[in-house]
């Protein structure tokens, strides 16, 4: 009788670790990479390393996603879990929402599910039903819980455009960590979450007492929130689309870049074709948000210039 998939890949994954090819404190495979490398569900991909877990080769680390233990931490017979009635009795909604976001992180928001963060945290689905009702409260939970992150000071830098650079930042810096949020967050229907009301109350004090109307200031904060998240968007793309591919933005737009110089060779695009060959084009999205800030700043500048 073969061994199921599960067992079959957590050997595999084992054999790794214990030969070294994954070092301590590397990233082992993620439920993404499982399912893309061996083809299997979700479920079972998730049994691959709570199995390892159990086994004490392995630990979830927050912000890095499950990752090869020290031998001196590893334990060769794994203590007993507690039963699963103490641990629901010890879950609290601050815990669900952390285990979520913990998922999320290493996961992806695809991957997340309130029958997959029960397994995380070790009960019953049912048990988050009593602090969390669906998984769309769990969401906005994860999302407040993480905007909360950014502490502004107390003290802001003076000058209008030095405050909105430093909210901006901290918000992009944001989102890097955790590449799910963009998705999670709206503008046409804007969620009542407290800590991203922080962020509103920041930016529209930083441009009062400058003579603009209100409905100026309104649009002139969510113009640069847009601008951060609608960047920030691809963090979660670019994840899934590395998972999907097994290869790296730079190895696909090495792949690609040839096609796109066939399309432009011809002369049917001679204006970008000429912008293109001048220098490398090393395209960054950092180097891309910096660039639009300034330059949304910049009119700022010449706005408020205007209604001085």
């Amino acid at each position: 009788m073969t061994d199921p998939p599960y067992q079959r890949i957590a050997t595999e994954i084992r054999r790794r670790i214990v030969t070294g090819e994954l070092s301590e404190g590397q990233k082992v495979p993620s439920t993404r990479q499982i399912i893309a490398e061996w083809g299997v569900a979700m479920a079972t991909a998730t049994k691959v390393l709570a199995t390892l877990k159990q086994e004490g080769l392995v630990t979830a680390k927050p912000g890095a996603g499950t990752v090869v233990l020290s031998p001196s931490d590893r334990g060769s017979t794994p203590k007993a879990p507690p039963r699963k009635e103490h641990r629901e009795a010890e879950l609290s909604r601050e815990r669900v929402v952390k285990a979520a976001i913990r998922i999320a992180d290493a996961e992806g928001i695809r991957a997340l599910s309130m029958r997959r963060v029960a397994s995380g945290l070790g009960v019953a689905t049912m048990a988050l039903y009593r602090h969390v009702t669906a998984k769309e409260e769990l969401i906005l939970e994860m999302a407040d819980l993480a905007l909360g992150e950014i502490r502004l000071p107390p003290d802001p830098p003076s000058g209008w455009r030095a405050q909105l650079e430093l909210m901006a930042r901290a918000q992009w810096a944001l989102f890097r960590r955790h590449p799910w949020l963009a998705q999670a967050l709206s503008i046409t229907r804007p969620q009542p979450l407290p800590n991203l009301l922080h962020h509103a109350d920041w930016a529209t004090r930083a441009l009062s007492g400058h003579g603009l109307p209100s409905s100026t200031i309104m649009y002139a904060h969510i113009t640069i929130f847009n601008h951060v998240r609608g960047i920030a968007l691809n963090f979660e793309a670019e994840a899934e689309s590395e998972s999907g591919t097994a290869i790296s933005a730079d190895t696909w737009l090495a792949e690609h870049e040839p096609i796109l110089w066939d399309l432009v060779s011809g002369g049917r695009f001679p204006n970008f074709a000429d912008v293109a060959s001048r220098a490398p084009f090393d395209y960054d999205l950092d180097t891309l948000f910096e660039f639009g800030l300034q330059r949304l700043l910049d009119g700022y500048a010449v706005l408020l210039a205007k209604s001085s």
